[in-house]
């Protein structure tokens, strides 16, 4: 309930009826309020009460509108809608713009603990990533001596993006399309690219998770189906051996199992003909889907619910495979192999290119993720502190799980009489083939397996639940009539067509989709998104009044390091990165198959659509925007919106204390806007 007379921000009152409502903005007040008793009255229960007056020091009369409880109704529904004009905005309030559909004016949604956000952004950080690609990128580039490019490209690069993009989001309360307008307008085909990104990934890395459902529903026999080489999938090249006499290598029944019976894509003949769907993989597909969309369809009411099992998950099960592990022989060696310092290395460029690729994917800027979940905190949450703490957890994650990978590697290296290096160290071979044929060995393998992939099934959902929720966001925000009033259908139509899309990578010859869309999809183009993004807030929306927004927020300014590396540093850090994955792109061709040509160029179209949106946007934004030509330029790269984001959130929360626990919605305005 509500003070009687609450102060305003500056004096702004809008009166009628014995009742005020004050808002705006003050350098004294960073709040909103409200006093509208009479709205409690019983005779208030009709569908419409009009509060008008004029606001003080304005030419125009204002209306606040409030449409009480419906008696049609089946919930409890307040909404709640300002007429402004002109004359509001330089009291602190916009005046919609009939061309856009504006955020809700709403109380946003919050994350109902702060151990929930920050259990978000590490489940989304740590991903399958850290277990199947750091501790190889680590031992190829000099083992523990990769630990000082790593920490350096964390630092000055990786670090100062992820703290940006948590404060960017936490401030302006928006998802990556919406952010655009308080930013720099003709940057928001950026935001756009985003969700074509995390479509792509939609696609693919939900079929990987579904390989790990696969697995993990195979582990519930009395011996696992890759222990031997008696089963019908298995060919006269399977043996429990490594290497033969003449060097050449014959395939362990783990290889067979996932090639042969899980992915059967001997049955395809590549991408030319990728043969038909196999169903019992893509069921596995299906119930992945259902688990991301009962994790999502509430928002963060439900992904806070969730990731206290997927993100706490997946340190209980690295902990209890590492004591497993290391009581093996040969995993002291194994480990010793992962951490011998080769200090020659660091002499490399490579090196530290793949330390800045490995720390940007591994942080996950760029993907509109930490964005979206940030936008749900409280405005005067520490985001500082939670850049710092999510950062270090992400790095001690990747050093666990590579002593996890190392000593299983270890045993297997002396089981089998070979040396590390020829275990097949990366990607999916190592938790798909590799690993499992070190779990069959061991006493009570069926319970080892279940536990492995329970832990590769959540690291990857947390990571999907991250990529889908940052498209969700931003599509509701930017439409919230439309969508954002209707998240739990939208959320079920668009799980529904991205599953659609994915099935062909569930057919025969799928695992080569998988691996096209893996590195043509977000793996170039989220590179120069990112760029693009650092540029925009930079020097666009100017990296004092980032500042500015940051103190206000947490109480202080950002230090000189972050603005240097804002502006200067981080952008290179990128660009660099870029370059060379365009130099050096990351070979798709194996031992056992060449891609087609044809796939190729298909892979540089699939990297150019989310690239292209952000010409084709400032084109569009360009021909819209009224003036001369310097005129258009001018108001493209100022923002359009540039009220203080708590003020709408302070007004909400009055109207609806006012009016008691009922829910703000949305209603026409006289502009013709939906608001």
């Amino acid at each position: 309930m509500l003070p009687e007379n609450a102060s305003a921000s500056n004096g702004t009152v809008v009166e009628g009826g014995g009742d005020k409502l004050q808002c705006g903005n003050s350098p004294n007040s960073s709040s909103s309020s409200a006093s509208i008793e009479s709205l409690k009255q019983p005779d208030m229960m009709a569908k419409e009460t009009t509060l008008s007056g004029k606001v003080s020091g304005a030419d125009e009369q204002q209306e606040l509108i409030l449409l009480n409880h419906h008696p049609d109704n089946d919930g409890d529904k307040a909404q709640i809608v300002f007429f402004l004009s002109e004359t509001a905005a330089s009291a602190g309030i916009p005046r919609p713009d009939a061309t856009n559909d504006l955020p809700a004016l709403e109380e946003r949604e919050t994350w109902a603990k702060k151990a929930e956000f920050l259990l978000a952004v590490i489940g989304f950080a740590v991903d399958l990533g850290n277990v199947w690609r750091f501790p190889y990128i680590c031992y190829k580039n000099g083992g523990g001596a990769f630990l000082i490019p790593y920490v350096v490209m964390m630092v000055f690069g990786g670090l100062p993006l992820f703290y940006m993009e948590l404060a960017l989001g936490q401030f302006h309360r928006s998802g990556c399309l919406t952010l655009w307008r308080r930013i720099c307008p003709a940057l928001k085909g950026v935001g756009y690219a985003i969700c074509i990104i995390d479509f792509y990934m939609g696609m693919y890395y939900n079929t990987i998770i579904g390989w790990a459902v696969y697995y993990f529903v195979a582990s519930f026999t009395s011996e696992l189906p890759w222990t031997s080489c008696d089963h019908p999938w298995n060919t006269n090249s399977c043996a429990l051996v490594g290497p033969v006499d003449n060097g050449t290598f014959v395939r362990s029944p783990a290889q067979e199992y996932f090639e042969r019976n899980v992915l059967e894509n001997y049955l395809s003949d590549g991408l030319d003909d990728i043969g038909p769907i196999k169903w019992s993989l893509a069921l596995c597909v299906f119930a992945v889907f259902i688990l991301v969309y009962f994790s999502l369809w509430k928002g963060v009411r439900s992904t806070g619910k969730a990731v206290w099992i997927t993100a706490v998950a997946p340190y209980i099960v690295l902990i209890i495979l590492l004591i497993r592990g290391a009581s093996l022989p040969g995993a002291g060696d194994g480990i010793r192999y992962f951490l011998t310092p080769q200090w020659s290395k660091l002499a490399e460029t490579k090196v530290w290119t793949d330390a800045a690729s490995q720390v940007f994917f591994s942080l996950g800027p760029g993907f509109g993720t930490l964005l979206a979940l940030s936008s749900y905190n409280k405005f005067h949450n520490n985001c500082f502190y939670d850049a710092l703490l999510t950062s270090s957890i992400n790095l001690a994650t990747s050093l666990l799980a590579g002593f996890v990978i190392f000593a299983v590697l270890g045993y297997m290296a002396e089981i089998r009489n070979v040396s590390i290096d020829q275990l097949g160290l990366e990607g999916p071979g190592l938790v798909f083939v590799v690993y499992p044929e070190a779990i069959a060995t061991m006493a009570g393998s069926t319970f080892w397996s279940m536990i492995f992939f329970f832990l590769l099934i959540t690291l990857g959902l947390d990571s999907t639940f991250g990529g889908l929720e940052a498209m969700i966001t931003g599509l509701c925000d930017e439409y919230p009539v439309l969508l954002g009033r209707r998240r739990e259908l939208f959320v079920g139509v668009l799980l529904v067509f991205i599953y659609l899309c994915a099935l062909p990578t569930t057919t025969y010859g799928g695992m080569y989709l998988v691996d096209l869309l893996n590195v043509y999809g977000p793996g170039i183009a989220i590179l120069f998104l990112v760029f693009v993004e650092a540029m925009g807030v930079s020097w666009c929306y100017g990296t004092q009044r980032f500042s500015n927004d940051i103190e206000s927020m947490l109480g202080f300014q950002p230090g000189p390091f972050w603005k240097i590396t804002w502006a200067y540093v981080s952008p290179i850090f990128i660009l660099l990165i870029f370059i060379c994955t365009l130099v050096d792109p990351v070979p798709l061709d194996t031992q056992d198959y060449t891609y087609p040509a044809w796939s190729i160029k298909v892979g540089w179209v699939l990297t150019a659509i989310p690239l292209s949106c952000i010409p084709v946007y400032m084109i569009y934004k360009f021909g819209i925007t009224k003036g001369s030509f310097t005129q258009r330029l001018v108001k493209m790269f100022t923002p359009e919106d540039t009220s203080d984001p708590r003020n709408l959130s302070q007004i909400s929360l009055t109207a609806r204390d006012a009016v008691g626990p009922s829910s703000v919605g949305h209603h026409s305005t006289s502009y013709g806007t939906q608001v």
